[in-house]
């Protein structure tokens, strides 16, 4: 067998349909597009949305609520994370955070969370903490450091 010689198996590919071709091809006159009317024209295209000129949904609806543009967003580490990742003793920056691929490299500060156990004694440097994460680290023995942006 050679490339030349492959064809696609029989009825895989269909013809394409040539609409407007005359009444015996079944097609013809109005080439499926019906009678008259905007989407019979040539160059039809609807905008996104659009409702045939009825006020379109999107508008009918009330507007609620609003976007904050000051609002922070954390990076988020749970106290499993360091349980999971860091040894004993060992001291938790950003970069080290970065470098274990728990925090993705960016301007977002992170937040430690209180989710889960922690038995190591660690000292952890974050731009926050929760209430329960920083019980949770001081009962292990470490200490929580506040690190400005």
């Amino acid at each position: 067998m050679e490339l030349h010689d492959l064809k696609p198996a029989p009825g895989a590919k269909r013809g394409r349909k040539r609409v407007g071709r005359g009444p015996g091809s079944g097609s013809g006159k109005t080439a499926g597009k019906g009678h008259k009317g905007q989407k019979s024209r040539s160059g039809y295209s609807r905008r996104y949305g659009f409702e045939g000129g009825q006020m379109p949904l999107v508008r009918r609806l009330p507007k609620r609520g609003f976007t904050n543009i000051f609002r922070v967003e954390f990076q988020v580490i749970n106290l499993r994370d360091l349980e999971r990742v860091f040894a004993d003793g060992d001291a938790v920056s950003p970069e080290a955070l970065l470098e274990k691929g728990l925090v993705r490299r960016g301007a977002q500060p992170i937040k430690v969370l209180g989710d889960g156990d922690l038995t190591k004694k660690l000292v952890v440097q974050a731009h926050k903490f929760s209430a329960a994460a920083r019980t949770g680290i001081e009962k292990a023995g470490g200490s929580c450091e506040v690190v400005s942006s």
